[in-house]
């Protein structure tokens, strides 16, 4: 997928928006915004090696879903294609492991990408996010295929450790459920 540019944007913005393209491996109708891993964007300059000459350089942060996330390497390479394609020859991916990443962070918008493409998105608020108060109740999971709450786990963990496995007691689909976190 390519950025749209236009010119009353700043080189930040720009190197944002090609940034935001980027999608997530393992589940490839979020992007790393859509995930909220996409921290930061940095453009600067920096000597070319070849000329001498100033050229533009990036620099990326992100912060995977977990510190042994699977994904990070391929996140890395398709942030570095992605910024080529756009005629950006310096490109730095950091990874940033504090604070960890939660769910609260997802978009909107990706929770629904999460809900159309089968996948059941994260309810409720992290331990992060959560105040001091009232003990937390265990909800009911929404089966994402007919949107009955009659859902039971069948694994805490689905296809990936960010996942559990769910299925559902009326339409008897089975679903991945991404955990809160």
């Amino acid at each position: 997928m390519t950025a749209v540019i236009t010119e009353n944007v700043t080189a930040r913005q720009q190197a944002w928006a090609i940034a935001a393209t980027v999608c997530d491996p393992e589940i490839p109708v979020l992007t790393i915004e859509d995930l909220g891993i996409l921290r930061d964007v940095r453009v600067t300059e920096e000597h070319n090696k070849d000329d001498g000459g100033l050229v533009p350089a990036v620099c990326v942060t992100i912060t995977p879903t977990y510190s042994g996330c699977p994904a990070v390497d391929a996140i890395r390479d398709d942030l570095k294609a992605a910024f080529a394609e756009a005629g950006y020859p310096s490109v730095h991916v950091d990874l940033v492991l504090a604070p960890a990443w939660t769910t609260d962070w997802m978009t909107e918008a990706g929770k629904a990408k999460l809900r159309e493409y089968g996948i059941a998105p994260p309810s409720g608020m992290s331990n992060a996010a959560r105040h001091a108060g009232p003990i937390r109740l265990t909800m009911a999971v929404k089966c994402p295929q007919c949107s009955s709450l009659n859902t039971k786990e069948l694994t805490r963990f689905g296809s990936t450790s960010c996942k559990a496995l769910y299925v559902c007691q009326d339409c008897k689909e089975p679903f991945d459920y991404f955990k809160v976190l």
